[in-house]
């Protein structure tokens, strides 16, 4: 089985990031498993939404994985790294159908970017949701900042991004992120009925409306504003405060290994 599993039922395509033992983190193998996923999926004509979530209970998504990502030490090849994933963001989000993110545990840092790729988050009522890469001196880097000011409010945003805290899932509600939080007890049962109940089941209804805000993002140049995004967190990527503080991170893990 692969990184990322994609399975078809009922019309929603499931995608799901499957690895639990890293609590579902990011490497250049998700990646490429992502990207052929959904270049498939832009030739099925059976579907009418796309579901993204997480194996497991634990966590949705933790974002980069560092134990890999750890060893770019160069503007560029942080650059590299996060354009590839920013583009897989980008396609997410301009997907010709609905996406959903069901949010089934923990989503930091790049995992809450790829949530804001999605037009909806459902979210497990036990859930922590946090961009906390300023915590770690760096800015989001895979375009999901400039995703989040198109989808919640300003101040909202703002809040979210600069705080650098993580926040539960009613607040996250609250916000305006979550689009609806669900209880934890069989939280993938549920959350696809929701899908399920939100959409006609006429795919070329759904891409009409979904085209309608793809054409205002092509307008106003979101995937240039989703580069510029990208080039920034490149460059704090090498600063000094983010080396130590990963390095730290890092640290800390391989204690709480040895202790196990």
């Amino acid at each position: 089985m692969g990184k990322v599993t994609a399975v078809e039922s009922e019309g929603i395509l499931q995608v799901t990031l499957n690895r639990p033992e890293r609590r579902n983190a990011i490497d250049f193998d998700v990646m490429n498993e992502l990207s052929q996923i959904l270049a498939s999926a832009l030739d099925n004509e059976r579907i009418l939404a796309l579901t993204i979530t997480g194996s497991g209970t634990k966590a949705f998504c933790s974002g980069g994985d560092l134990s890999v990502f750890h060893a770019l030490e160069t503007e560029e090849e942080a650059f590299e790294m996060l354009s590839r994933m920013g583009d897989i963001l980008y396609r997410i989000a301009a997907f010709p159908l609905p996406v959903f993110a069901l949010i089934n545990g923990t989503a930091v840092g790049g995992g809450m970017e790829i949530a804001a790729a999605a037009d909806f988050r459902l979210v497990s009522v036990g859930a922590d949701l946090g961009f906390i890469q300023g915590s770690q001196a760096i800015t989001t880097g895979w375009g999901g900042g400039t995703l989040l000011f198109e989808k919640i409010q300003h101040d909202a945003a703002m809040t979210m991004l600069m705080s650098g805290r993580k926040l539960g899932a009613l607040k996250a509600k609250e916000l305006g992120f979550a689009s609806e939080v669900l209880e934890a007890s069989d939280f993938e049962s549920k959350a696809l009925r929701y899908v399920k109940e939100s959409l006609v089941s006429f795919p070329p209804v759904l891409k009409a409306y979904k085209q309608m805000q793809v054409e205002k993002w092509m307008a106003t140049g979101l995937r240039d504003r989703m580069n510029k995004e990208i080039r920034q967190c490149a460059k704090l990527w090498t600063g000094e405060e983010h080396m130590r503080l990963v390095q730290k991170f890092l640290a800390k893990n391989d204690a709480a290994k040895k202790s196990l």
